[in-house]
């Protein structure tokens, strides 16, 4: 009997990996199973317990009553090189908002120095030009082209790490998701993006539920005896924006992409309506891509 339930033993833990990563990792070493449970299912099973305030009991009874109450939650897994990905990713992104923090910087003290010395923001993203900022603010003395001299070369440091980090994302995806890269719009950073805050696509049972997952599912609307849909504002807002980039980046330039943007249009769609059809689409292209990239990679690892 011991034996039987050990064999059906599940955990549920709330979907907070930043703090669970850990007690997932050794679980799932010693060969337990584990569904994630979202915190807005934790939340309402929280208030239907009968129970006033917030303590660990009561959350650990809401995580339980959650999980049983619903089915298909996603399980977990040990971490893989989505995970890296992530890591990269993230910190790529740490070091462009600390960039732009120190360009902003840069940018107040050339206009204290020369008014004429107002380079573009963009112009301050390549490494080429600081040099010829530093021979323009040469001849200048004082606190003030000292910490002009300081602000230039931060950007200048996170500029080459920033340059380092893109060619070893660029490196990684090339191998873990070629497919991925196909669809127009999604270059080496965006497939990124996707696969990091995905954490692997075979936790999703469908294209639909990834939809939901990302948000580029329609969230229907009922006007008296109409149906219509509207765009939902749930979901992994990062994954959202990603795809987002895409359907952008193919109704400039993609002509099928155009061609439907364009005709939603004509048939009574506003732009934001049409948009969200050709995210919804893109989900499901960027999910079949995930698969057959993931199912490569486990046959090369069998």
């Amino acid at each position: 009997m011991g034996r039987k339930h050990d064999a059906e033993r599940q955990w549920a833990i709330e979907d907070c990996r930043h703090l669970s990563r850990r007690l997932e990792r050794d679980l799932l070493i010693a060969g337990e199973t584990i569904v994630r449970v979202p915190a807005k299912l934790i939340a309402n099973a929280r208030g239907s317990s009968g129970s006033y305030g917030k303590s660990d009991p009561i959350d650990a009874l809401a995580v339980a009553r959650a999980a049983l109450r619903e089915p298909g939650l996603p399980t977990a897994s040990l971490d893989g090189e989505e995970r890296h990905v992530r890591l990269l990713v993230d910190h790529r992104e740490t070091l462009v908002a600390e960039r732009t923090r120190a360009i902003s910087r840069l940018r107040w003290h050339l206009q204290e120095l020369d008014p004429e010395i107002d380079p573009t923001p963009p112009s301050l993203d390549r490494a080429s030009n600081y040099t010829k900022l530093e021979e323009r603010i040469a001849p200048f003395d004082g606190i003030v082209a000292r910490l002009t001299r300081s602000e230039l070369a931060r950007c200048r440091q996170l500029t080459i790490e920033i340059d380092e980090l893109t060619t070893d994302i660029t490196t990684i995806i090339d191998q873990l998701a070629p497919t991925l890269l196909a669809p127009v719009g999604c270059g080496p950073l965006t497939a990124a993006k996707i696969l990091g805050e995905t954490a692997g696509v075979a936790r999703f049972r469908s294209a639909n539920a990834f939809a939901r997952h990302n948000g580029s599912a329609p969230l229907p609307v009922w006007s008296s005896n109409h149906q219509r849909h509207r765009l939902s504002r749930v979901g992994n807002r990062q994954l959202n924006a990603a795809v987002h980039r895409i359907a952008l980046t193919q109704i400039r330039v993609h002509p099928p992409a155009k061609e439907l943007f364009n005709r939603r249009k004509a048939n009574g769609d506003g732009g934001m309506e049409a948009l969200r059809v050709i995210k919804r689409r893109l989900s499901d292209v960027v999910y079949r891509a995930m698969l057959i990239d993931h199912e490569h990679r486990h046959q090369l690892a069998s």
